[in-house]
């Protein structure tokens, strides 16, 4: 693919609730913040020919067609058009790789990314008819993800004790980050909020193990879509805490338009996949191998990787099933720990690996986001050296 990446950033992710670190922000204030962030970056951000904005609750606060309030806001150029995807959990890095998409090969830019404000607008405030609609047969479904991971690791076989050995690591990573200030080069601070807010850095083997399950009760509601019981192994700290946050990356389809610096990384392949609704968060895994496969590369050739930790799962199914390095994943922590945005997740996993890839100086890196009812989205990029 003929397009680049200008810049990407990020703000902080703050807890969903009242007195969270981004709560008292508008969504079009938090994409504001990252236009203006890239401005300050040596960037033109404003002049772009288009804005898209995934974003998943898309009622109330972030009603309205929120990509258009947020160009409005930011005083983006007039002409520049403005839309807003709704792909769930994977919605931001879609929405760059559509963007890439429209501006490839041509002297063109264009915004992309997601924001989600989940103490404005809580996870399924849309009351969707589907989420309850039993006319469809019962493998489509919909079951919440915290039920479809419970679902999926008991099918799979993904023992308690691999789930909380991968929590604990996405905490102690998340926590050593704050640290490495490399890693959070393109997190912007917005305001009073200069760290990713939902980290537990106190968690340990012990806290983990005590846990119980927490997410039994609400399988009576979706008993018929289940199919049968499930052994319910995921804890809240398997799962992403909800949150706020949002990303943004400056687009473009030549080498130097849109910026007076060089280009962070070229585009090599980007792919969605659709998948099987009942293995729900595995999509995204057939989406990377369709973006390596279009860039000529394997996991072994990249030098990073941010994979989106939908749940603890999803992460031991990667592993388990793929020849990869470990040390060369999610190397600042990952969802588990820092929160789950849920239209803003692919644009701030964007931008974290870019920073990943700029502090060990490596050259290949790949974003895999993954979602509900057999969604899902990778993205391979090369580094621009120097």
């Amino acid at each position: 693919m003929q397009a680049w990446i200008h810049d990407a950033v990020r703000t902080p992710r703050g807890k969903a609730r009242p007195d969270g670190g981004l709560a008292a922000h508008t969504p079009q204030e938090l994409v504001g913040r990252l236009v203006a962030a890239l401005e300050s970056r040596g960037h033109g951000p404003r002049a772009v020919g288009s804005l898209v904005l995934g974003c998943v609750g898309q009622i109330g606060d972030q009603g309205g067609n929120i990509a258009l309030v947020s160009k409005l806001h930011a005083g983006v150029d007039e002409r520049a058009s403005a839309f807003t995807l709704n792909n769930y959990c994977v919605s931001g890095l879609t929405a760059i790789g559509h963007a890439a998409q429209r501006v490839a090969g041509r002297p063109a830019t264009a915004l992309a990314g997601g924001v989600e404000m989940m103490s404005r607008v809580p996870f399924m405030a849309d009351k969707a008819a589907y989420y309850g609609d039993a006319s469809f047969p019962k493998r489509s479904r919909y079951v919440p993800v915290v039920l479809a991971a419970d679902r999926l690791a008991d099918e799979q076989g993904i023992a308690r004790a691999e789930l909380d050995r991968l929590a604990l690591l996405s905490q102690q990573r998340a926590a050593a980050a704050e640290a490495k200030p490399a890693l959070a080069a393109s997190r912007i601070a917005i305001d009073g909020l200069a760290v990713d807010e939902c980290i537990r850095p106190q968690t340990t083997a012990e806290s983990l193990a005590a846990m119980a399950p927490g997410f039994a009760a609400l399988a009576a509601q979706y008993a018929d879509a289940l199919e049968g019981p499930i052994d319910h192994r995921h804890t809240i700290a398997h799962a992403p805490p909800v949150c706020d946050g949002a990303g943004l990356a400056l687009v473009g389809g030549t080498l130097g338009g849109g910026s007076s610096r060089k280009p962070r990384a070229r585009i090599l392949a980007y792919a969605e996949s659709g998948g099987d609704p009942r293995a729900s968060l595995l999509a995204g895994l057939t989406a990377m191998q369709t973006a390596l496969a279009e860039a000529g590369l394997s996991l072994g050739d990249m030098d990073r990787i941010e994979f989106m930790e939908s749940f603890a799962v999803t992460m031991a199914i990667f592993l388990r099933d793929h020849a990869v390095d470990l040390d060369r994943v999610n190397v600042g922590g990952g969802h588990m720990a820092k929160g789950h945005p849920m239209g803003a997740s692919g644009a701030i996993l964007l931008s974290s690996l870019l920073d990943a890839l700029d502090a060990c100086g490596g050259r290949f890196g790949l974003v895999v986001c993954t979602g509900a009812s057999g969604v899902g989205a990778a993205m391979v990029v090369e580094r621009v050296d120097g």
